[in-house]
Parts: C-alpha cells; sequence; structure tokens
C-alpha cells in the first residue's frame, strides 16, 4: 500500500527487529539457565521448568560454566535494557496503541452503526425553519462556530485517540468496498495522516506556542476524492480490532468541504438542489411524485 513507505516501513522493521533480539536474548538466557541448573553449578537452583528453552538448552552444554555464566548475566542485561529502551521509544512509535487500544476500547461509540452526529447548530437552525415558533434553548457556549473539521485541532479527543490507537494492521482497508474497487480510498491511510498531521501540529506548538499556524490543513494529507470514495458503510468500523472509527473523521472532513467550502461533486450539487426544492433526491416536482403509478 502507498502509505506503507518511509518511516511507517522503517518504524515497523525496528519493531520487528527489536521483538527478536529481546525475545531471542530472554529464550537464550533461559536455555543456559537450564544448563547451570542441571550442573548445580553457584547460585543457579531449580526454579521451575523452561518448555520452550529447554529444547535449544543442547547447544550450551559443550561450554565451561564460567563462560555460560557470563552469557547468561550478558542476555539478562540485554533484555532489561533492550525493554527500558523500547519503552522510552514506544510513544514515537505505531506501537503506542498497545496502551492506547484499552481505553480506545473502553470510550468506543455504543451508537448502532451508521447513525451519525449530530450538529447542534445546523439541527438548531433546521427546527426553527420548520416552526418559527418554537421555543428553544439559548445556544450552548460549546456550540461549534464552523462545520465540519478543516484540521486536526477541529477533531474530537476520541478521534485524536484512534489516530494513536491504530497499529497499521489495514484490516480496515481490506475490508473497505471503495478500496477493493480501486478507488483512492484507505481508511488506514487516513488515520495515519490524522496522526502524521497531529504530530506535526504538535511540534509547532511545542516551539511557537499554542498559537501556532503554518498555513496547512488535513487536506494536504487527504485528497477529495479520498474522501467522496468513502461510501458510509462502516465496514471499516465493524473490522477494526480495537473499535478505531475512520468514518467519522471522513463525515467531519466532508462536511467542512460542503458546509464551509462548497465543494461538492457534481452529482451531489444537483441531488443537494432536488432536495431544497422539491424536497427528495429526485427530479419530480411534489404534486407529480406519484404519477408513475397511475400510468398504465
Amino acid at each position: 500500500m502507498r502509505e506503507l513507505t518511509k518511516w511507517p516501513r522503517t518504524d515497523a522493521n525496528l519493531i520487528l527487529i527489536t521483538e527478536i533480539l529481546l525475545m531471542s536474548a530472554f529464550l537464550k538466557m533461559n536455555a543456559i539457565d537450564s544448563v547451570l541448573q542441571a550442573r548445580e553449578f553457584g547460585h543457579y537452583i531449580q526454579a521451575g521448568a523452561f518448555p520452550v528453552s529447554s529444547h535449544i538448552a543442547f547447544l550450551y552444554t559443550g561450554y565451561s560454566s564460567e563462560f555460560l555464566e557470563f552469557g547468561e548475566r550478558a542476555c539478562w542485561w540485554f533484555h532489561i535494557i533492550g525493554i527500558l529502551a523500547f519503552m522510552n521509544y514506544l510513544p514515537y512509535s505505531k506501537h503506542f496503541h498497545i496502551l492506547l487500544a484499552f481505553p480506545n476500547t473502553y470510550y468506543s461509540n455504543l451508537e448502532k452503526k451508521g447513525r451519525l452526529t449530530d450538529m447542534e447548530n445546523v439541527n438548531r437552525e433546521v427546527q426553527l425553519m420548520l416552526d418559527p415558533s418554537v421555543v428553544l434553548p439559548e445556544p450552548s457556549a460549546s456550540m461549534p462556530t464552523k462545520f465540519g473539521a478543516k484540521d486536526v485541532t477541529d477533531l474530537t479527543w476520541k478521534q485524536l485517540m484512534d489516530a494513536y490507537s491504530c497499529t497499521e494492521c489495514g484490516r480496515c482497508t481490506s475490508e473497505c468496498p471503495a478500496n477493493q474497487t480501486g478507488k483512492m480510498l484507505s481508511p488506514r491511510k487516513i488515520m495515519m495522516d490524522t496522526r502524521d498531521r497531529l504530530e506535526e501540529v504538535g511540534r509547532g506548538i511545542d516551539k511557537q506556542g499554542k498559537d501556532f499556524t503554518d498555513g496547512k490543513s488535513m487536506f494536504d494529507y487527504v485528497t477529495e476524492e479520498e474522501l467522496w470514495a468513502c461510501t458510509s458503510c462502516n465496514a471499516c468500523v465493524n473490522a477494526c480490532p480495537v473499535n478505531i472509527d475512520p468514518l467519522s473523521i471522513i463525515i467531519d472532513l466532508r462536511r467542512f468541504l460542503v458546509m464551509e467550502e462548497s465543494k461538492v461533486p457534481s452529482e451531489l450539487g444537483g441531488m443537494f438542489s432536488r432536495i431544497e426544492n422539491n424536497g427528495a433526491p429526485w427530479q419530480f416536482a411534489q404534486a407529480d411524485r406519484a404519477k408513475w403509478a397511475e400510468t398504465n
């Protein structure tokens, strides 16, 4: 996939190599330990079984006990120092999902799939248009001043947690019908782009303060073609093992394009006009809508 290049591929290789080295050192340490226990050397007393390491213990039976003791200590220190170093690298890698997967699942959306989030400001205006006499509460201070999302600063904390919880496994993209038919959309790329942009904004804030702006937005990462390729089917959401929701980000970016920029595909533009004029997406007046049933 086009998103798994450069740093994502390097990051994945670093994690894989590190895990192989750490687990190899752990297994070698236990294998040597089992040999020294059998020899009753030094402080190595019977401390339990090693069901995996015992199968490679024969590789070390020909060495002196002093050399094996040095090897066992070297493997122990390599493993513990490697673990501590890897924990420091964790927040900078995709493996950060190890820490965020549990809270992300806990705070996942429990509404029925396919139900879009309501926009309080839009809902209020629609109710007033339908019935001007209705008495509505005053707008809350938390009511958004814009429609949709242009940048990561417009996304919710849960959407940002989704981005950091992604392990780039690709289940969402493999299940996406738009991707399967050759379209540009890749839900995994949407999450990776969100995380990349969030990190870019974070570095800018660290250097220049909370008023940082670089003139860029999410649309420098995600194209309109990708956004409009989505069918809103929720296949990506259902496929994710930790309940990440790429669709919510796609919908918010679409809302900004439609309601702030008036950028819609020509097909949707015609549909919007017909809904506004006819009350339905079809090109028939409301009075003529049932005439099809009268024809022989």
